[in-house]
Formats: C-alpha cells, sequence, structure tokens
C-alpha cells in the first residue's frame, strides 16, 4: 500500500515539482495538491491523507495557523517546506513546535531545492517516509508544549561560562525524539554537548544530520580528536565509544574508540561519563534520558562525586525509565526532571539561576 501524500503549496510550479518527485517513488503517491488551506481542509476530508507536505507562506491562511488548527484537531504527519525553514527561522522552529514531523527547504526548478542541492528529491521522500513512519506518535497539539527557546532559556552572554562548561547527554530507547526535544530548545551560545546515543552506525549520521536541521546550535557526528566547541553538539558515531578528552591549551575535544563495548554497548553512556568526570569533574552538566537497562548510572554517580551538576528525566515523560531509574536509585542523580524542562534546568543552572549544586552525594531534588 503506497504512502498517501497531499501537497499544500500556492505555487502551481512547487506543485508540479513534488508531485514529479513523489510519483516517481514505488511506495508513494500524490492524491491530491491544494494551492491553500482552504482547499486543502476539504480535500483532507475527502481524501484521507497519511502525510501532508505545507508550505508556510499561503494565501487566505499560513501554513503555521493551518498546522496549529490541525494538529488540534486532526493529528497527522507534517512535513513543512518553507525558504524560513532551510535557513533555520524561528518560524521553523514554531512549526516543529506545533506537532509537523520535519521541515525542508522548498525546491526549485529542476528538482533541486535548498540553494542548488541536487539530493533534494530524495532527502523529501525521505522526510516523507520518516513523517509516515510517525504517524502512530503524532499526538494532539499541545500548547504548553510550544516552547520558545529565545523567550525561556536564558542566553549565557559569558564566553568564560561556555569555554569552560561542557554537557554530556546519554540515551537509549526513546532518546532520539527526547534529544531532539532538548537540542532544539538550546540556544546558540551553550558549552559544547557530547551525545552517546545507542544507535547503529548506519544511523547516527543521518540522526545528527536530522538534528541539525531542527537545532539553532550546530550537530554533528562526531570525529576523532576534534575540538568540542561552544554552540555544537557531538553525536557519538554508532560503533564507538566517544569520549570528553581535555587537549591542554585547545581546551576541550572528543576521542573515538574502538574499545570493548561497556554494558553490552558502544556507544556507551557510562564511558561517556566516566570521561568526564576525569577531564571536566565541577564544570560538567550530566543528563540520562529515556532507555533500557541501567547504562549510564555508575558513570553519573562518579560525575556527581566529582561536583557535577546531573539531571535524569523523570518517569512520566521517560519511554522506558530503566536508565534513569537506576542512576535515581544509586543517588546519582541531583535533580529529577521532566522532558519539556530539561533544557531549560540545564541552561539555568549554567546562568547562575538555579540554586542547585553538584558537590553533594545522596538523595534528589525533584522539580
Amino acid at each position: 500500500m503506497k504512502i498517501k501524500v497531499l501537497v499544500i503549496d500556492d505555487s502551481a510550479l512547487i506543485r508540479n515539482i513534488l508531485k514529479e518527485i513523489i510519483n516517481e517513488q514505488s511506495d508513494m503517491t500524490v492524491v491530491g495538491a491544494a494551492p491553500d488551506p482552504l482547499v486543502a481542509r476539504e480535500m483532507i476530508r475527502s481524501l484521507n491523507p497519511d502525510v501532508l507536505t505545507l508550505d508556510i507562506e499561503m494565501p487566505n491562511m499560513n501554513g503555521l495557523s493551518f498546522l496549529k488548527r490541525l494538529m488540534r484537531v486532526r493529528p497527522m504527519p507534517v512535513v513543512m517546506l518553507s525558504s524560513h525553514t532551510q535557513e533555520g527561522s524561528d518560524i521553523a522552529f514554531r512549526a516543529l513546535a506545533m506537532g509537523a514531523v520535519d521541515f525542508v527547504g522548498k525546491p526549485v526548478a529542476g528538482g533541486a531545492g535548498g540553494g542548488g542541492d541536487d539530493d533534494y528529491p530524495q532527502l523529501i521522500v525521505e522526510k516523507i517516509r520518516a513523517a509516515y513512519a510517525a504517524r502512530d506518535k503524532i499526538e494532539p497539539l499541545d500548547i504548553n508544549r510550544a516552547v520558545d527557546a529565545d523567550e525561556v532559556l536564558p542566553n549565557l552572554a559569558n564566553s568564560a561560562v561556555t569555554q569552560s562548561k561542557v554537557i554530556v547527554i546519554g540515551a537509549s530507547t526513546g532518546g532520539a525524539e527526547a534529544l531532539k526535544d532538548i537540542l532544539a530548545a538550546m540556544p546558540e551560545d551553550c558549552p559544547p554537548i557530547l551525545i552517546a546515543q545507542h544507535m547503529p552506525g548506519t544511523f547516527t549520521k543521518l540522526f545528527a544530520k536530522r538534528l541539525d536541521g531542527l537545532c539553532k546550535i550546530s550537530v554533528k557526528e562526531a570525529e576523532d580528536e576534534e575540538p568540542a566547541l561552544p554552540g555544537n553538539a557531538y553525536v557519538a558515531p554508532g560503533g564507538y565509544h566517544l569520549r570528553l578528552a581535555r587537549y591542554g591549551a585547545r581546551g576541550y575535544g572528543v576521542k573515538l574508540t574502538q574499545d570493548a563495548p561497556v554494558n553490552l554497548h558502544r556507544p556507551s553512556v557510562d564511558v561517556l561519563f566516566q570521561s568526564a568526570a576525569e577531564n571536566a569533574g565541577a564544570d560538567v552538566v550530566g543528563v540520562i534520558l529515556t532507555g533500557m537497562g541501567k547504562d549510564g548510572a555508575q558513570g553519573m554517580l562518579t560525575m556527581r562525586q566529582k561536583g557535577a551538576f546531573t539531571i535524569a528525566q523523570d518517569e512520566a515523560t521517560s519511554i522506558v525509565f530503566g536508565m534513569p531509574k537506576e542512576a535515581i536509585d544509586i543517588g546519582a542523580a541531583q535533580a529529577v526532571v521532566p522532558l519539556p524542562q530539561i533544557a531549560r534546568r540545564i541552561m539555568s543552572f549554567l546562568a547562575g539561576a538555579d540554586g542547585a549544586t553538584g558537590s553533594a552525594v545522596g538523595g534528589k531534588i525533584s522539580t
């Protein structure tokens, strides 16, 4: 059965380009093309599409307004198309916060998008497939969860802080979406972020690339011995342990190894956390997210003992409450925080607006 796609765009040229790209795929088809949201509303009712591609700037009702109404009454997978989203503007972040699965720049004549990207056809169909695959996870819009990072997260405005501090995050099952929520909310001047997500090597580069398109900070798959810079996040490649290293006057950097798996995992969260404790001590903020098993709990305990500030995702927002629970149970987590508040808690602590300290061991602070 083919994925049924409804294209919504006020440009006849764009609609035709998208129809040509999509209809060339064996697993999807364009069931309709609407010039504006008012026409699209009736086509959704009559055609029952699986995925929408939605332009932002259109007559009668803009794409964001339509998306907001749609996700409240009939949540479904939506891929946003706009020159604004390509540039990573605030409009793209609002669209994601409202429930869009992903976004991509608008195509141009010849099938390219994003300023001459010849890979655009493959890019858009992959995003449609991903949106379709996420159809069972689409939920009604929660307006309280649509957070604008510029409004609620403090800017550090202090290069000394961003140069001396570092954030390390570990996750497993359910972590891909949790990481998206956290990283998309981080401001551009945040400290460097190192991430160990249990994920096969064939996926980590694409995962990092997708996150990079969703975030104001830069996100990439980590490379051995590269510097760890403020405003950047580094995802451990599948099949490699990721360690935080200190390279003398160069500051923090990345070290990749293929040592034996730890807790059955490579990358292992424990390996990342232990390296952060050894090389950054009290200058670390450590976060453990949803996941099966106990990887990361002991490493987080070591971080806390070295003076780091440590956070565990709470049970209510964890897809699997294994890894966070292990960390909480052994006293490694200083704060237990719901997913939507983790980015705020990290930045509030770094900006000195959070009264917590990372020096004590035992017990926890709940928000």
